[in-house]
Order: C-alpha cells, then sequence, then structure tokens
C-alpha cells in the first residue's frame, strides 16, 4: 500500500480488528473485517454497524444566519429558512447546473455545520472560501473523526451512553456527552436504516469507537457493505452515481429544492447553474437516474451500457450489485427520459452479453428511518 495514504484516526483499530485495508479517496479505509461484506450488510439491516466515515470533510461556518445566505448562492435548497437542530441534504452546483458535491448541512445555535465526501473536500474548502469567504469564515475541522452507527438497534446501543439521544428524529442533531465526551450527533446516516453520525474529537474517537463495539447490538462494518447497503436504499454515491454533469433534477433530486428556491419562490435562483436546474424542473431534464432489476441472476456493474430491444443505445449504469437484502441484481443508472419509466424493459451489455433489466421504483429496500 502506498505510503501517502491518509489514516483516519481508528486506523490502528481496522487493523487490530482484522480490516482489509483498501485505499479510498486518498485514505487507507477499511472494505470488510473477517465476517466478510454479506455479514455486514446483514449486521446493519438486522441490528447495528459501525462506520469510521473520518475520511469525510466536517466544516464551519460561523455566525449561522449569515452563513445560510451566504450558502444559498452556491446551493438550490433552502438553508436560511433552516430551524436550529434541523439538518438538510442539498448539492454544491456549478455554472451549468452539474454537482460539484452533495453534502450534509446541519443549522445549530451559533453555527452551520457541514459534512462533505472526501474525495471532494478540498475543492469544496476552496470552492467555499473562493465564492463566500467575504461573508462569512469557512472552518474545517480536521481534529474531528465521524462515526456512522447505522441499524435497527442503533438506538439501543446509543442510548446506553446517553439516554437523550432517543429523542432525536431523522434528520435532526444535537450536542450530547458521550463518555464524558462533548459530541455532535445527528439521526442520519447512508444505509437506509435508522441510525446516527456522531462528530467526535479525533483523540476521542478510538474510546468511543471500542465502547460502542462493545454493545451487544453493533459490530464494525466497511465500505464494501457501506455501498451495498446504500445502493439499496437508492443513494447516490457522488463521483458514480452524481457528478458535475448530472444536474440534481436528472439525479433524481429534485425534493431536495424547496418550494422557496425554486420559480415562483421568494428566493428562487441565484445560485451557479439556477437557469439549467430550473429548465429540468420544468420538464426539460434529458435523461434521469432510475432504478434498475436484473431479470438474470447476473450482477451488472458500473459502466454497462444499456440499450433497447433495437440495440439503440439509452443510457449506462453508474452503480450495480447483487444486493443481499433484496437477493436479486440491482442498478442505478442515467436512461433518456422517454425511456425512464418504471416497467420499461432495458438491455445491458454485459461481456457481450445483453441482459434484460427492468426499470423499477427506488429504494430497493424500503427506508427506516426514524421521523
Amino acid at each position: 500500500m502506498s505510503a501517502e495514504l491518509l489514516q483516519t484516526p481508528l486506523h490502528a483499530l481496522h487493523v487490530e480488528l482484522g480490516a482489509k485495508m483498501v485505499p479510498f479517496a486518498g485514505y487507507a479505509m477499511p472494505v470488510n473485517y473477517p465476517g466478510g461484506i454479506l455479514a455486514e450488510h446483514r449486521q446493519c439491516r438486522d441490528s447495528a454497524a459501525l462506520f469510521d466515515v473520518s475520511h469525510m470533510g466536517q466544516l464551519r461556518l460561523p455566525d449561522a444566519a449569515a452563513a445560510a445566505a451566504a450558502l444559498e448562492t452556491l446551493v438550490p435548497a433552502d438553508i436560511v429558512d433552516l430551524g436550529v437542530g434541523r439538518q438538510r441534504y442539498t448539492q454544491l452546483t456549478n455554472a451549468s447546473g452539474g454537482i460539484l458535491d452533495d453534502l450534509m448541512v446541519t443549522r445549530r445555535e451559533k453555527d452551520l455545520f457541514l459534512v462533505v465526501n472526501a474525495g471532494c473536500k478540498a475543492d469544496d474548502i476552496r470552492h467555499l472560501q473562493t465564492h463566500i469567504g467575504h461573508r462569512c469564515q469557512v472552518i474545517p475541522l480536521p481534529d474531528r473523526a465521524l462515526l456512522a452507527l447505522q441499524g435497527p438497534k442503533a438506538v439501543q446501543a446509543l442510548a446506553r451512553l446517553n439516554a437523550d439521544v432517543a429523542r432525536l428524529t431523522f434528520m435532526t442533531g444535537g450536542s450530547f456527552a458521550l463518555n464524558g465526551v462533548e459530541c455532535f450527533i445527528t439521526r442520519s446516516g447512508y444505509t437506509g436504516e435508522d441510525g446516527f453520525e456522531i462528530s467526535v474529537p479525533a483523540e476521542e474517537a478510538v474510546a468511543l469507537a471500542r465502547q460502542l463495539l462493545e454493545q451487544p447490538e453493533v459490530k464494525p462494518a466497511g465500505l464494501g457493505a457501506r455501498d451495498t447497503l446504500r445502493l439499496e436504499a437508492g443513494l447516490c454515491l457522488y463521483g458514480h452515481d452524481i457528478d458535475t454533469t448530472t444536474s440534481p433534477v436528472e439525479a433524481g433530486l429534485a425534493w431536495s429544492i424547496q418550494k422557496v428556491r425554486r420559480p415562483g419562490g421568494a428566493r428562487a435562483g441565484h445560485y451557479p447553474g439556477a437557469a439549467v436546474i430550473e429548465k429540468h424542473l420544468a420538464g426539460g431534464a434529458p435523461s434521469k437516474r432510475v432504478g434498475l432489476v436484473g431479470l438474470e441472476r447476473i450482477p451488472v456493474r458500473e459502466g454497462a451500457t444499456l440499450h433497447d430491444a433495437h440495440g439503440h443505445k439509452l443510457g449506462r449504469v453508474t452503480s450495480g450489485t447483487l444486493a443481499p437484502t433484496v437477493n436479486q441484481p440491482i442498478a442505478m443508472a442515467y436512461l433518456a427520459a422517454n425511456h425512464a419509466q418504471p416497467g420499461n424493459e432495458v438491455h445491458a451489455d454485459v461481456r457481450g452479453k445483453r441482459l434484460p433489466m427492468r426499470v423499477s421504483a427506488m429504494p430497493f429496500a424500503p427506508h427506516r428511518y426514524q421521523r
């Protein structure tokens, strides 16, 4: 493994637990532990799994009101009206309406707390500082780790450390002491299950992870299970299912653009690519992200081209796997808008073989968030 890879504060713990480490977004990250991806996937669906997501970028924008107004010039979501303790998913967009990154924004009493993708964080920080740095401070938090405790029994495990966390509902957050350490916790995650993301000082991360792993419901899980879980949940992976060439509308993320930011709304537009995105909102998106279910038991992976019955190219697969929970091949893809209706059949080209797939509603496995 290359010596240049960065390590999260939990690196030695992963090695101790027997993790298979792989390069990911410049970091050495655990892809799975000795039990394997399938067991970790099921652990998260049935009980609780602990993921290290410390490679993600955590940022703080002080002066919440000023920061919210500034951030709205770079994202299509309503940030100004976000209440204290509320979290929102949005995207940083470019001039052509494409997505520079997707991120989570939580409004706290005195600031905005942002979580951005690992592979984009240096660019995101530069983008924010360049465009809104004169209106609000943009403060990276490299001294904090991030743990994701996910699954239906996550709340039981975490509540033993602080019973008050059970009061949080999906997409809300607050400060809680765990082991006497002040942590910022949101009830959110990227698995489709109930769960929490815990921002903890880096030097306290190993002790907290060990205490969580001591809970009978919890086992560690790596990037492999995180990927199959998020795919079953119909959630986008940046750089695969969304990128600088896809608009939020094409990506099926129009729900993340609130009415107040749309045409006719009080604060419509005034963010990069607004004209393109508004045209797409009005029905002008040329392609659409869809779910696909394989009609044969052969997984269809990222990059496979999709054709109609006559061999005309319709689009391409952006993520695919043999899904453990739904027990069939699933994929996400972009299709020409006129072929994106549920039930429509397409053919994926896999090593010269045409495999039939059907356009399907997402998520493939139902979300079980605590609303």
